[in-house]
């Protein structure tokens, strides 16, 4: 109640300054963190007393009223407000030499046999015979056979069931609309971020509980260490689609194939079809499945998304696939794939030319062999931080089948825990609590650095710890 009171006096007072002093006031840190628990609402009060600002300098506007689902999205996408953090101690500290363990980007160069091959690709393009316009919206035909012959060989995915595609963030973003707003959707929790939000924006959401920090319409299983990181699902309300994410961001988690099994059997009595994220699958070194089709009948019940992304350094040429087996339908007995074909060829060109030769170089005998070298490297910084922060008596997880550690700060909110390594450490991480209520107390730090980077993190961590 006080808090509240607090900020709407706050934002009267934002709201009567001009445009320039508030921009001023949010460049230099102005917070009121310090002294009250209220942070992730103060952001979005700035925000909107800067539209209203805006608005009544504009002369007149347009009478389209504003989608009301993206009304609906807690503050920013959390990545770009790590970001926004990681900018603001910048200009704190100037002089400081910042870690960023935050986003999970990745670090090493390509290989060279992979850049090389996407070079001359593009240097083809400037000559007649070399020339490409217009690719298949599905994908190179070829870069699909190697697709599901280098990972779906002993499942038996035919090359016709995947889609290239830009990244499988959009994917994800195509799928929901290719499922539409009347589906029950429900996620892990802690979770990627991206499958809450994408739901929100499509309508499927329902409104945001403040007491529960979830969101009304969505099925929030929870994932920790009390549970194995696998949901009870004899207490998961049915749903229509499942989200789920193996190995786990941010949780670092494989699910076994035990797990797998009962995800496939409860969704084919629920009726429901399952999006497995198979991101992280290169970094499995157990025998923990690192697809769902592994698990007999799944064909019937999931489709899988993936990324060149984490794999082969792709964060930035961008590049994934989507695979919808034949056997999945719908309610009706309508192929599943014959409407996300249409979703493609509706809603995308296709992905780059470019990017697909260095995903066919990728999966080259040689290519292959040099990417999964980049990959050792950086299981290797997982296993230094994970280490480290084991040494300083902390509960840490994942860091074995993952890029990422997962480390536990109990009693403590783990934003609070965010500014703390970042203000006495000068190191960036993610706060569990951006990842879904279940990862409060939590703190995710990525393994994608260079060495040099991961020991001196590792070296400040337990100067800061100890």
């Amino acid at each position: 109640m006080l808090a509240t009171a607090y900020l709407t006096s706050k934002v009267k007072f934002l709201k009567s300054l001009s445009l320039s002093k508030l921009s001023k006031l949010k460049m230099h840190n102005f917070s009121i963190s310090n002294a009250m628990p209220c942070r992730n609402f103060f952001w979005p009060m700035i925000h909107q007393a800067r539209l209203e600002i805006q608005k009544e300098q504009l002369a007149c506007h347009t009478r389209v009223q504003r989608n009301v689902n993206l009304e609906k999205l807690r503050t920013g996408y959390l990545f770009p407000e790590i970001s926004m953090h990681e900018l603001q101690h910048i200009r704190k500290y100037p002089d400081a030499k910042l870690i960023n363990l935050g986003i999970g980007d990745t670090t090493k160069p390509i290989p060279e046999i992979i850049s090389v091959s996407m070079a001359e690709y593009a240097r083809a393009l400037s000559t007649v015979e070399g020339y490409r316009g217009y690719g298949a919206e599905q994908g190179n035909k070829a870069l699909r056979k190697a697709i599901a012959e280098t990972f779906y060989k002993n499942v038996q995915v035919k090359d016709s069931e995947v889609f290239v595609s830009d990244g499988s963030q959009c994917d994800i973003a195509r799928l929901q609309l290719l499922l539409g707003s009347n589906v029950t959707v429900a996620v892990q929790d802690p979770s990627f971020p991206a499958y809450i939000d994408t739901s929100v924006i499509m309508g499927q959401a329902g409104d945001f509980e403040e007491k529960s920090g979830k969101f009304g319409n969505i099925e929030y299983m929870k994932c920790g260490p009390q549970n194995n990181f696998f949901p009870e699902l004899a207490k998961t309300r049915r749903t229509d689609i499942i989200f789920f994410c193996s190995p786990n961001n941010p949780t670092g988690y494989a699910a076994t194939r035990q797990q797998l099994e009962e995800l496939v059997k409860f969704a084919k009595a629920n009726g429901s079809i399952i999006i497995f994220d198979s991101a992280y699958a290169v970094y499995v070194t157990d025998d923990s499945p690192r697809s769902i089709f592994e698990i007999p009948g799944a064909k019937e019940v999931a489709i899988e998304v993936s990324s060149f992304s984490k794999f082969a350094g792709f964060t930035g040429v961008r590049l994934g696939w989507t695979v919808v087996p034949e056997e999945l339908c719908f309610s009706n007995g309508f192929p599943v794939i014959n409407d996300f074909n249409r979703i493609v060829c509706t809603c995308f060109n296709g992905a780059s030319n470019i990017a697909q030769a260095g995903g066919l170089a990728c999966l080259s005998s040689e290519g292959f062999m040099a990417v999964c070298s980049v990959v050792d490297y950086y299981r290797e910084n997982a296993k230094i931080l994970l280490k480290t922060l084991k040494s300083l008596g902390l509960k840490v997880y994942g860091g074995e089948n993952a890029p990422y550690v997962w480390a536990q700060f109990p009693g403590s909110k783990s934003w609070d825990v965010f500014d703390d390594i970042l203000e006495k450490a000068h190191v960036i991480t993610v706060p569990g609590s951006g990842f879904g209520p279940g990862g409060e107390e939590f703190m995710r730090i990525s393994a994608f650095g260079h060495r040099e980077t991961i020991l001196e993190a590792s070296k400040r961590l337990k100067g800061l710890f100890s």
